[in-house]
């Protein structure tokens, strides 16, 4: 079976510093693999590179064979890869209807983004309550409900999510992934980053432990819940 995205030795600098050095990994159709690994490591500039917001300078990202390289950012979301920012980059000013008509751009079926739309206000109910409301007049957990929400009106095959729970409270961050969990289901594969290494390893397939830009250790996700040095480091116990 072809695997869904394969990331082959990438090497990505920010001008003198070499922030990845030669990350390999590969996901699956239908699976959730998260990357973990302390501030630095290269997580968000792993997300970066195959969502085409940066180049490599060595290496290449393949999704279902294809060779994003080259591809521009707005080509790759076309293709069905959509990246969730770290921080949410929510649309303030515009309401929350329209931060997920945005999301959509790329799409010209109507029928088929007000399915999309239902399908958000499945997930995210409190979005639908707050349809007119100003993006920025949302608490941080529902301006992370809606940055996941634009996200999904893209229809993605592959999910980028960037740091989900920073910022939240203990209760909506066990909320933000039991939906990271329901999307999953319904068939989108998802790349999680996040610094709560314990919720994203009890959620995902698989995972990467990532440091200094190249990956340390990898497996199972219930296998490295349990390795002593991931919980050494990433895990406090």
């Amino acid at each position: 079976m072809t695997a869904l995205l394969e990331v082959n030795d990438l090497h990505v600098f920010y001008g003198a510093i070499h922030a990845l050095q030669g990350i390999s990994f590969h996901m699956d159709e239908g699976e959730i693999v998260t990357l973990i690994g302390a501030n630095g490591a290269g997580k968000s500039t792993t997300l970066k590179t195959i969502s085409g917001l940066l180049r490599p300078r060595q290496g290449n990202i393949l999704f279902q064979d294809r060779d994003l390289t080259k591809v521009s950012a707005p080509k790759i979301v076309s293709l069905g890869i959509v990246h969730v920012p770290e921080g949410r980059k929510i649309f303030a000013p515009l309401t929350v209807r329209e931060n997920l008509e945005m999301g959509a751009y790329s799409r010209s079926d109507a029928k088929e983004i007000r399915a999309s739309m239902q399908q958000v206000f499945a997930s995210f109910p409190r979005l639908q309550e707050r349809l007119s409301q100003p993006g920025g007049t949302l608490s941080g957990g529902e301006q992370q409900m809606l940055a996941m929400g634009r996200g999904l009106m893209a229809n993605p095959k592959l999910l980028l999510l960037d740091e989900p729970s920073m910022g939240l409270a203990p209760l909506l961050v066990e909320e933000i992934f039991r939906i990271i969990v329901e999307i999953n289901a319904q068939g989108t594969s998802i790349l999680l980053v996040e610094q709560n290494a314990a919720m994203a390893l009890s959620i995902a397939d698989r995972a990467y432990v990532l440091e200094t830009g190249t990956v340390a250790l990898e497996g199972p996700a219930a296998e490295l819940l349990e390795n002593p040095q991931v919980k050494a480091a990433y895990l406090g116990r």
